[in-house]
């Protein structure tokens, strides 16, 4: 069995908000991801790429928190994280405030299997996305007029909804493949309206991205600092693998739980290693699909 699933952000805002024709093209832009990453799992390909792949795909989509299309800061700029880690070796690389990097996921891979770090940050970051000759683009590459919007929004006092539009999305992925390998990858643009230099729980391993074979594999998604206090995707892992919980139980414990003690709200994908799949979220909806060798394929916004 092999499989994976994406997410694109949770949030709160309600099903007559969203217009048919706007969550056709979030449903087209999920479908593209999903698919990205399957058909690299089909060929035979490895749960680590084809995370990679879906993630990259969300990053070039200005709909999503990431990559083009990202929130902005406080003084109008995009400030990207990203993370990956596969379960194998437990091997993990992040970028945190990148401001040129194109596809931030890219970068994170490098940090990962090409230095002897697990996270860079700002200008260093950046420095040796030249060095491995990943393309840089002029900050105001990310920068679109929505998110130019939503920026204004925040600073007059009307705050933005977390989904659509989004002001905590994140997007990511997880994947089992033919080899039984796991890997997890998330990107994120932030909060809408946030300090320069803010990191969130994305590119942090453990709270926001984990991965670990023969236990599972977690990607989160909504308001990084409480994700980043519980330890989110490491306590569900931890769940699984010491406690004997089902990957079900440990995400319902995590968000259910342990962060609405703390009054945070957000969204979870999980694989386990039996690639069955998890998705659950503590908001009105999160944008995700999921697609598995038996033939399952789904796309959701909504429960």
């Amino acid at each position: 069995m092999y499989s994976i699933a994406i997410h694109g952000g949770a949030g709160a805002v309600s099903r007559q908000s969203l217009s048919a024709e706007r969550e056709r093209q979030y449903r087209d832009g999920l479908a593209a991801a999903l698919d990205a990453g399957y058909a690299i799992l089909e060929k035979g390909g490895s749960s680590l790429d084809a995370v990679t792949a879906a993630v990259h795909t969300l990053e070039d989509d200005p709909l999503f928190n990431s990559g083009r299309g990202a929130a902005l800061t406080c003084d109008g700029a995009a400030e990207l994280d990203a993370a990956v880690m596969e379960g194998r070796q437990l091997r993990a690389g992040a970028v945190a405030a990148v401001r040129h990097v194109r596809n931030p996921i890219e970068l994170a891979r490098r940090v990962m299997e090409k230095s002897r770090h697990v996270l860079l940050v700002g200008s260093g970051a950046e420095e040796f996305a030249l060095e491995e000759g990943l393309p840089l683009v002029p900050n105001a590459w990310f920068r679109t007029e929505e998110r130019r919007a939503q920026l204004e929004s925040e600073r007059s006092g009307r705050p933005v909804s977390d989904l659509i539009p989004s002001s905590q999305g994140t997007v990511g992925a997880v994947a089992i493949d033919s080899a039984g390998d796991l890997a997890a990858a998330t990107s994120t643009g932030g909060m809408t309206n946030k300090r320069q230099g803010r990191v969130g729980d994305s590119p942090i391993i453990g709270a926001g991205t984990y991965a670990k074979n023969g236990v599972c594999a977690v990607s989160a998604t909504g308001h990084g600092e409480y994700f980043i206090r519980c330890v989110a995707a490491h306590h569900i892992c931890a769940a699984v693998e010491h406690r004997g919980c089902s990957l079900q139980e440990a995400v319902h414990e995590l968000l259910h739980e342990k962060l609405r003690e703390l009054g945070g709200t957000g969204g979870v994908i999980a694989i386990d290693r039996s690639g069955r799949i998890v998705s659950d979220f503590s908001t009105e909806g999160m944008f995700r699909g999921a697609r598995d060798s038996s033939g399952s394929r789904q796309i959701d916004i909504y429960r």
